[in-house]
């Protein structure tokens, strides 16, 4: 393959969504910062089946974005998210045969694997009520910071359902534990802001007002290390669930050495030896 097929062939792989517009929510991009806004705050920001979508086809886009290099999550107003919005939602899944039951959801699962499988570190900004499926967005996130009136719930037991959705029993053990946990799904209750953080859900705690702003500095200071090398450690966090300490071991003796052939990698040592502070491009 030719240098200029070769350039062509990654052409076709690169997207730039600066300019992308969102039909459910809001989107923007400030240096390499995306900010995902769910703006439905008068119903405190549920998902719909389009929202769902959209969502999960972004953050699939995601793998291939090279102006975004960290995503924000947060919701409108004074609250994160409620959850599947009853009307739009769960009234009609009522009437649905188990087909279509299984391709809805199969689709709000892929885009938990979507939001795990982007490169780009995802941070949620979680204030007021997070729940439900709102709750599933956070805990798919790599970091967390709430309020002390964050509101975590998984409400799947209240509605008749089992708390396994969308990765749940998975996943959010490995955060919190398993008791803790079970707790949250069994009983579906909500967990306060300060129950959040004792227990590892969320990285701190935020003013309400500084909430957003603290979130986007965070993703603002992972833009500003190795892209590349961010996005190899997110891999990593996320594959080894799966493995033996010694599979581990190996897999990420592999991945460190592909760090080491990277730009930024020389450009570390070179401002080490020049006693400067490196300036990381993600190459």
């Amino acid at each position: 393959m030719t240098r200029s097929n070769a350039d062509a062939l990654l052409a076709g792989n690169r997207l730039t969504l600066a300019g992308y517009e969102a039909r459910h929510f809001g989107w923007s991009v400030t240096k390499k910062v995306a900010t995902i806004t769910l703006n439905r705050p008068e119903r405190k920001n549920p998902l719909t089946f389009e929202s769902y979508a959209e969502l999960r086809d972004l953050f699939r886009q995601l793998a291939y974005a090279t102006d975004v290099k960290a995503v924000v999550i947060h919701g409108a107003g004074e609250n994160f998210c409620s959850g599947g919005d009853v009307h739009d939602i769960i009234a009609p899944l009522i009437d649905l045969p188990m087909p279509e039951l299984l391709l809805f959801t199969r689709m709000t699962g892929d885009l938990v694997k979507a939001m795990r499988d982007c490169p780009q570190p995802v941070i949620a900004a979680v204030d007021g009520v997070c729940a439900g499926a709102g709750a599933i967005l956070a805990m798919a996130s790599d970091m967390r910071l709430g309020t002390t009136r964050s509101k975590l719930a998984f409400l799947f037991s209240r509605v008749g359902l089992a708390g396994c959705d969308m990765g749940a029993c998975a996943i959010l053990p490995r955060i919190i534990g398993q008791g803790r946990a079970a707790e949250l799904l069994y009983t579906g209750r909500s967990a306060s802001g300060d129950e959040g953080h004792a227990w590892g859900f969320y990285n701190r705690l935020c003013d309400p007002a500084a909430l957003v702003d603290e979130a986007q500095k965070l993703a603002a200071d992972l833009v500003a290390g190795p892209t590349f090398a961010h996005g190899i450690t997110k891999k990593m966090l996320h594959q080894e669930w799966s493995m033996s300490i010694d599979e581990a071991i190996e897999s990420e003796a592999q991945a460190q050495a592909i760090c080491m052939s990277t730009r930024d990698f020389e450009r570390a040592y070179s401002a080490f030896a020049a006693k400067s502070r490196p300036v990381f491009e993600g190459d």
